[in-house]
């Protein structure tokens, strides 16, 4: 956009959103400017803040026709600068916090209808009012935004179960780079007419739509949960106990949780209240969930005839039971304050892979010993899905070492974890996302036919490429 179009953009479109819709001064949109994880830093001459479709589409079409670039924003929890905006201020941010209404639910087709800025975990707490679940459940579940969990196709702890949030989508509303609006707000299970377009704007964070708001599928509430952890001497026997729990009922595993010993160590050095409460340290972790809709009072029943056997097996070598609400949470806690910790503990650099789930123990062994021999002293602490493959194969800089000089090796760390993933049939993204920081790995996994649709497609319905701008896909120019 030429600089002299922004005073008469930014005029009429706080004419259109009125005082409270349009920030401009620069204590107002800095918080807008930096990503979570602090990667990225640039700065935006306008804050768009819609209150409905309607006049986000407007603003879309102001935006369009000056020639103006958007980078939609959620929660800005993304920890792949998905949200970044540029550092020369060339660009707008639209936030879609104020879009944020529980349209409806239906109990009866087990469905709620909900608007892009409305938490994940607002839209948990309407799903369980009434009498419902979304299983849809994340680390950031209490800042992310409906919007931005589905722009990234979230997984989350519950996909070995539910999938991924693109599993939970039947209808999408979004606005189109022109301005157009996409109204495909269906409650159906089935509709085989045409392209699935949902589905092309679930996963394409923000660069080919804007989502303004989706149906998603609910589940039954569950009647009983029960909550272990347990230590365990190595993923190989992480695994084992997976292939146990998946033997004695699949249908009953809402979650299963692979941590490090390193990481647990993080969690309970550095966040307030976190204990471990095991008899000892262990040099890997499981965290399990079963949940079932059955009212029989016979699931700790079940999750004990598993355990015993591995213990006495020597399989697993501790665990705890939760024996109330407050001791799943603790449990729970442990798990998810793992990103947390790290961030304390110093400069990170995040490897959100995945793999076959058979090849987990293999993708940990190897990429330890790999980083380890790159940066001697590097803190190694993967933690994550293991029961749909997707670890978090994170690395924490060394103590004493200096975090800018770490994260420059960011690229080389990420490619070496990234070349034994390739080799185990894996993704170098599972449920991050590309964003800002990995574009580049595109060409060298998704290059050929797959790139050229992708690019294709970019084009077709974002011609000026106006959406989210240095996202997802590579510059061509390199």
């Amino acid at each position: 956009m030429s600089p002299d179009l922004l005073p008469a953009l930014l005029s009429a479109l706080a004419a259109l959103l009125g005082p409270a819709g349009l920030l401009t001064e620069r204590t107002d949109t800095e918080p807008f400017c930096s990503d979570w994880r602090g990667l990225y830093s640039g700065r935006t001459p306008a804050v768009l803040r819609p209150t409905d479709t309607a006049s986000l589409a407007a603003c879309v079409r102001l935006c369009a026709e000056a020639g103006a670039r958007l980078v939609p924003m959620g929660g800005n929890t993304s920890l792949v600068g998905g949200a970044a905006v540029a550092e020369d201020g060339s660009e707008l941010v639209v936030s879609l916090s104020r879009m944020n209404r529980i349209r409806g639910i239906d109990p009866v087709d087990m469905t709620m209808t909900v608007e892009a800025g409305v938490t994940l975990k607002a839209a948990q707490d309407a799903a369980a009012e009434a009498g419902c679940l979304l299983p849809l459940s994340i680390s950031s579940e209490g800042s992310a935004t409906v919007g931005g969990v589905l722009a990234t196709n979230a997984g989350g702890n519950n996909t070995v179960r539910y999938g991924n949030a693109r599993e939970l989508v039947l209808g999408l509303e979004a606005v189109l780079a022109d301005g157009g609006v996409f109204e495909g707000l269906r409650r159906l299970r089935k509709d085989n007419t045409g392209y699935a377009l949902r589905q092309l704007l679930v996963g394409s964070e923000g660069t080919l739509g804007i989502i303004t708001a989706a149906v998603l599928q609910l589940s039954p509430r569950p009647r009983q949960v029960e909550v272990a952890l347990c230590a365990v001497e190595t993923p190989e026997a992480a695994l084992a106990l997976f292939q146990r729990c998946r033997a004695a009922d699949p249908s009953a595993i809402q979650a299963f949780e692979y941590m490090s010993g390193t990481g647990m160590a993080l969690v309970t050095g550095l966040i307030p209240d976190a204990t471990l409460p095991l008899s000892a340290p262990a040099p890997h972790y499981v965290l399990v969930e079963l949940a079932t809709a059955r009212d029989d009072g016979t699931l700790r029943d079940q999750l004990e005839a598993v355990l015993g056997p591995a213990l006495e097996d020597g399989l697993v070598t501790d665990a705890v039971i939760a024996g109330s609400g407050t001791q799943r949470l603790a449990l729970w806690r442990l798990r998810e304050e793992h990103s947390e910790a790290q961030k304390r503990a110093g400069a990170n650099i995040k490897n959100d892979v995945s793999v076959p789930v058979s090849h987990v123990p293999e993708l940990i062994a190897r990429a330890t010993a790999t980083c380890e021999r790159l940066v001697p002293g590097i803190r190694v602490a993967p933690f994550g899905h293991l029961g749909d493959g997707n670890i978090h194969f994170n690395l924490v800089q060394p103590e004493g070492a200096d975090p800018a000089d770490f994260l420059a090796r960011d690229h080389e760390i990420m490619d070496a974890v990234g070349e034994i993933v390739r080799g185990l049939d894996g993704s170098f993204s599972a449920e991050h996302g590309v964003g800002r920081l990995k574009p580049y790995m595109m060409p060298g996994w998704r290059g050929g036919a797959e790139l050229d649709a992708m690019r294709r497609i970019k084009r077709a319905l974002d011609p000026k490429g106006l959406l989210n701008p240095g996202k997802v896909l590579p510059d061509p120019k390199g």
